[in-house]
């Protein structure tokens, strides 16, 4: 008996250590599973809201290059995406700056981003149809580049909006689609960088070029405001912020008057900005006194706000308190003194092609359809057929009703290109499909 007790303990000392080897292995890969859960339950929390905008992210329209079209995209941007506290911080005093909160904020580190220049052209006026409603409309001349529908609901007493974002702003190729998650979590940075839009309290706004400079750097000189006291702000994060917080003109402009203003992609720029009750304004940095070919220091430039109830706008003859406004790529103010002449006046021609078309309906248009006729007789292609260049969208901002009617690439005709939105039902609906 003993020599059989003495032959299993033999036997079952392998079988007892190989247990407990599997059993270590069972541990060891139980505690890298509850780690892989635990940050992947911390990355998920972290980055909810980006993940779920990046899922958002799709394809509208597809390229096409023959007739000088990029890509169309539509993105939902959940959360607020830190612009609270882009303001909280002090803005930014330079696309520099502003690329460096993204990158911290955003793609917490991980991906860097770059703002390009441009070269933007557009146009813009207000209008009235026979029902009362007050609509905004608005060109973006540029060239072939990718743009994204980019619709915002931040919450915390921010105003739900709809806007566009030329992504070649932020480091996205004009020549190829937006492919790739790198690529898409790069497009979390389009809410910081929109060049119109319109939110649910009716209050539409839009950046133009203003060609600012006279002969200094090739004509331009950006806007660099150095006020002691103020915050800093750069272009399109001026936009932001009256989309996210203005309730009506007024409020917009009490907010722009707290910042200074730094232009962007080097250049300079002008801005209109309307609301639900028939007023706008074009939002100017002119030096005191200066004209056309004195006004070469950015750090000189003061807000300078003209209003459609100025006297320089017509009273409409059937009595009514609306006056349209519109808007090219010169400045307004005082125009006829800060230009020599009307030939050194950028976008000149369309501005007094939409003036006409206005004066003779006395602001009054039918519809939005009739407002997006008026974009497109003065978009790139059809005011300059031989021409560089193309007008990237056109928008009709209904201020009344808050809807939007939006059309890439001059596709005026395609019923597939025409897209409606409503802040009201959160739907964006091609009218083709």
């Amino acid at each position: 008996m003993g020599e059989e007790n003495s032959k299993i303990s033999v036997t079952e000392a392998p079988v007892k250590k190989t247990k407990l080897w599997i059993k270590i292995v069972c541990i060891v890969l139980a505690s890298i599973v509850a780690i892989v859960a635990v940050l992947g339950i911390t990355f998920a929390c972290v980055w909810s809201n980006e993940i779920s905008t990046v899922r958002s992210f799709k394809q509208l329209r597809e390229r096409n290059d023959d007739n000088l079209e990029g890509s169309v995209y539509y993105m939902n941007v959940k959360g607020g995406f830190y612009f609270d506290d882009f303001l909280a911080k002090g803005g930014a005093s330079s696309d520099k700056q502003l690329i460096k909160f993204i990158t911290d904020n955003i793609t917490r580190g991980l991906i860097s981003i770059s703002i390009g220049e441009t070269d933007i052209g557009c146009s813009s006026f207000t209008a009235v149809t026979p029902d009362g409603d007050r609509l905004f409309a608005r060109n973006y001349d540029f060239a072939k580049t990718n743009v994204c529908v980019t619709l915002c609901d931040p919450g915390n007493g921010r105003h739900k909006s709809f806007s566009t974002v030329d992504l070649n702003y932020i480091g996205m190729s004009p020549e190829k689609d937006v492919n790739g998650l790198m690529n898409e979590i790069t497009c979390l940075a389009a809410p910081f960088t929109p060049l119109d839009g319109i939110n649910d309290a009716g209050v539409a706004c839009g950046i133009y070029m203003s060609y600012q400079g006279g002969d200094v750097n090739d004509g331009t000189v950006a806007t660099n405001q150095q006020a002691e006291g103020k915050d800093d702000i750069t272009s399109t994060t001026m936009l932001r912020m009256i989309l996210d917080y203005a309730d009506d003109v007024d409020s917009a402009v009490e907010l722009v008057k707290k910042y200074n203003l730094h232009d962007s992609a080097n250049t300079s720029f002008h801005y209109m900005v309307a609301d639900a009750t028939g007023k706008s304004a074009i939002l100017e940095w002119l030096p005191v006194d200066g004209t056309d070919a004195t006004d070469n220091d950015g750090a000189a430039r003061e807000l300078v706000v003209t209003y459609n109830t100025d006297e320089m706008y017509e009273t409409l003859r059937d009595g009514s308190d609306f006056k349209y406004q519109w808007i090219t790529n010169f400045i307004v103010k005082d125009h006829d003194k800060y230009y020599a002449d009307n030939d050194g006046k950028p976008g000149y021609d369309r501005y007094e092609h939409i003036y006409e078309r206005l004066h003779a309906t006395d602001g009054t248009v039918e519809n939005e359809a009739a407002a997006m006729q008026i974009l497109k007789e003065v978009g790139r292609r059809t005011w300059k057929p031989n021409g560089k260049g193309c007008t990237v969208h056109s928008a009709v901002f209904n201020l009344t009703k808050k809807t939007v009617m939006w059309v890439p690439n001059e596709n005026y005709d395609d019923p597939t290109a025409v897209y409606t939105y409503s802040l009201e039902t959160g739907k964006l609906v091609s009218q083709g499909r």
